[in-house]
């Protein structure tokens, strides 16, 4: 039987990690001409895919859709499509990589804070859902909506439950910018009339937040919401609302290699809430993106230099808020375990050092891990940041003009065979260049000189 302790985990991702990287040091991606990069488990990210539909395999109606800004690289899109899932959207640029990837229109879910009327437009003419974040949304909708519209159209609600342990990944807290504020005086009475006055609008969505927030408080809120919805059935006296959509948000353990919660303890908690939700008179749609993605993927990164500084030792390394810019900018919510590897992608051994792992941005608080204790890094050696492989390389930050690292997908065989294949390519110095308006150098001084 296989070990199934938080130890046995541990060894066994630790092997993992440790076989896929001595193949790429061998195969050039990581090391001296590989500064930086990410790998995505694309097993893994099966395995995840497969654990929620198990976890929901007895609704009689769920779509899954995948939040495509925690990975918004279309071969994952691609992989997930292909594994069954739809696609949650927040931009014009997320739909177009979405249906890239190869999702059907109908799959795809539009949510955004401020969605454009020539987004709407787009959205409805394809027959994507799009949910309304809020009622002047909805009057948009109004005008551009034609009668022989496929689009799903909900209404997001923030039923205002409270704040999770990360104000910032909090959004039914009592200011959020998201959705229609329940709570706020007479506005319940204006979500009741704005179904009342729209039959084609059937479907509520809520999202109470993701990272920090506790299942009790995630389950509150899709409570909340699904009394709302009997409530304006009831109202209306017939069946409007047929779906609901209930949001992603579930929490990633980054202290350890274990899944937990897991998709089933969160089905759990659903059905202690909120038991009608599950009695097939309401689809449901969930938006889940970290919690499929995050345990899936890592970064590797080469260790530049070492230095000593006030009697700390710090390994200065290729990846830095670039590629990990929550957990430089909030190490208390987003701490990161780090592995210490050598050149050849080997585990270090030996004593352990307090040291600050570093990254290369240019201000000083560019750090991924504050005095952890690790084997003594040294020049050439490898760092691997665990649990990244949602919304850390996926969605680089463009600081000091550092260029996005490449992204692998990898397979291991039960033999220990690694295979790799090509997700991003590395951004060169030249896309670089162009990215930074190359084409227009001469532009301003141009400008300047045609007013005198």
């Amino acid at each position: 039987m296989a070990d199934r302790t938080a130890d046995g985990v541990a060894d066994r991702v630790a092997d993992r990690v440790a076989g896929v990287l001595r193949h790429a040091v061998r195969a050039g991606v990581v090391g001296s001409t590989g500064t930086v990069a990410g790998f995505i488990d694309t097993a893994g990210v099966r395995d995840s895919v497969a654990a929620l539909h198990e976890a929901f395999a007895e609704v009689p109606s769920v779509l899954h859709t995948f939040a495509a800004k925690a990975a918004s690289l279309t071969p994952v899109l691609r992989l997930l499509a292909d594994q069954g899932m739809g696609c949650e959207v927040a931009s014009a640029g997320e739909l177009r990589i979405a249906l890239d990837a190869g999702f059907a229109p109908a799959d795809i879910v539009f949510d955004s804070p401020a969605k454009s009327r020539d987004e709407l437009a787009q959205a409805l003419a394809l027959g994507i859902a799009i949910n309304a974040d809020n009622l002047d949304e909805l009057r948009r909708i109004d005008a551009l909506r034609t009668p022989a519209c496929a689009s799903v159209v909900g209404l997001r609600v923030n039923p205002q439950v409270g704040t999770g342990a990360i104000g910032a990944m909090s959004t039914a807290t009592a200011t959020s910018k998201f959705g229609v504020a329940l709570r706020d005086p007479g506005a319940r009475a204006e979500v009741v009339r704005a179904f009342a006055d729209r039959p084609w609008l059937t479907r509520l969505h809520a999202h109470v937040g993701s990272q920090g927030c506790p299942l009790d408080l995630i389950a509150a809120g899709i409570a909340e919401t699904y009394r709302l919805a009997e409530e304006i059935n009831a109202t209306l006296g017939r069946r409007q609302i047929t779906s609901i959509d209930i949001g992603g948000g579930l929490p990633v353990n980054f202290a350890g290699d274990d899944v937990r919660p897991t998709f089933t303890e969160y089905v759990s908690a659903l059905r202690s809430a909120v038991p009608g939700l599950f009695d097939g008179r309401y689809a449901l749609v969930t938006e889940f993106g970290r919690s499929l993605l995050a345990k899936n993927g890592f970064i590797a990164a080469l260790v530049e230099y070492t230095k000593d500084a006030g009697g700390r030792r710090v390994a200065i390394t290729h990846a830095g808020a670039q590629v990990a810019t929550r957990t430089v900018f909030m190490p208390e919510s987003w701490p990161l375990r780090v592995g210490a590897f050598d050149a050849t992608g080997r585990p270090k051994d030996g004593p352990v050092l307090a040291q600050d792992v570093a990254g290369p941005c240019c201000f000083a608080g560019d750090v991924v891990a504050h005095a952890r204790e690790l084997p003594e890094l040294a020049e050439g050696d490898i760092v691997v940041l665990y649990d990244t492989g949602a919304y850390y390389f996926s969605t680089p930050w463009a600081y000091n003009s550092l260029p996005y690292p490449a992204v692998h997908g990898f397979t291991v065989s039960a033999d220990g065979e690694v295979r790799l294949a090509p997700v991003r390519p590395a951004q060169t110095l030249d896309d670089l260049a162009a990215a930074s308006g190359l084409a227009h150098a001469g532009s301003l001084s141009e400008l300047l000189e045609s007013t005198h």
